[in-house]
């Protein structure tokens, strides 16, 4: 929070910094330009923003941001993950549902994809958010604690028509499987740099941001390593993460993360190969158990490939 809040945050992430009302993906980078942060940004106001990114991370990452904190108190940080709950709803008929226990309007055209908005939810105060890691049309609402109960109450209530189900984090990890999508200290970690990982996609090129000096000298080199996603051909076993990736009977990588991916009934794995063996459809070999299985590299989702249903 702050008047210095969007130049700060401008120069630690790499990416874009959002509008008022709107969401970005961005990568936050060392100095070295190794990926320190793969993080979601809400603004709410100009002087308010939220940053949404791996729990397991919250540690280093407060330590990162207290680091770059201007002097004269322009900007304010705190941790608020006691403060606030999530619930997401994904699916069709998401919607459907939330519109039942939202007073605003929440059509596709009052609430874009990647649109935020501090609004009610169930009669508490929430901030929504449209955005899904499902790969489906989605949301994520987050309340105070003490309103978490109330929120997941009326959301059940008004859902039994709509085919509600529960899902937790183990669904949630294998329907992003079914889009391509890497996690945080699996598949994206100071290991590897945004080229490395695709997510240099996400950068701003045209400012100044920390690590901008590495990332741009890799830009104009090109990586000599790409994160692929792999079908692998096998029906009753699938990966743990750290398995062997070979070409030739030669290791080329390891497997960084992966499983079975439910929807479309498919073992996959994600993991770091040579650019030359990252293109779609090269085949590749993934030892489980000392075995080797036939692998296939896809560039492009299983499910819904060019997002549409999560847009809609």
């Amino acid at each position: 929070t702050g008047k210095g809040a969007r130049k700060f945050l401008d120069y630690i992430l790499a990416g874009r910094i959002p509008k008022e009302g709107r969401i970005i993906l961005t990568p936050m980078l060392t100095p070295k330009g190794k990926l320190y942060g793969d993080l979601t940004v809400a603004c709410l106001n100009e002087e308010k923003f939220m940053i949404f990114g791996s729990g397991a991370a919250q540690e280093m990452h407060r330590r990162w941001f207290e680091k770059f904190l201007p002097e004269e108190g322009e900007v304010k940080y705190k941790n608020r993950s006691d403060d606030f709950h999530g619930i997401a709803i994904s699916g069709p008929n998401s919607r459907k549902l939330l519109s039942k226990i939202c007073r605003e309007d929440i059509s596709a055209e009052k609430l874009k994809f990647r649109d935020t908005k501090e609004t009610f939810v169930a009669g508490v105060p929430a901030i929504l958010n449209r955005l899904s890691f499902s790969g489906e049309l989605g949301y994520e609402i987050y309340v105070a604690p003490q309103f978490q109960l109330k929120l997941f109450e009326e959301i059940e209530k008004n859902g039994k028509d709509l085919g509600l189900k529960l899902y937790g984090s183990r669904a949630l990890m294998s329907l992003r499987l079914e889009k391509n999508w890497g996690a945080w200290f699996l598949d994206f970690r100071p290991d590897f740099t945004p080229a490395e990982s695709g997510l240099d996609a996400f950068i701003n090129w045209d400012k100044d941001f920390v690590g901008k000096k590495a990332a741009i000298k890799e830009k104009k080199q090109g990586p000599t390593k790409k994160l692929v996603t792999m079908i692998v051909d096998t029906e009753d076993i699938d990966v743990t993460n750290d398995e062997a990736i070979l070409k030739a009977n030669k290791c080329v990588g390891y497997v960084t993360s992966g499983g079975y991916a439910h929807h479309v009934k498919k073992s996959m794995a994600l993991g770091y190969v040579p650019i030359e063996l990252s293109k779609h459809e090269t085949t590749l070999e993934v030892e489980i158990n000392g075995k080797l299985y036939l692998s296939h590299v896809t560039d492009r989702p299983l499910y819904d490939a060019n997002g549409g249903k999560m847009k809609s």
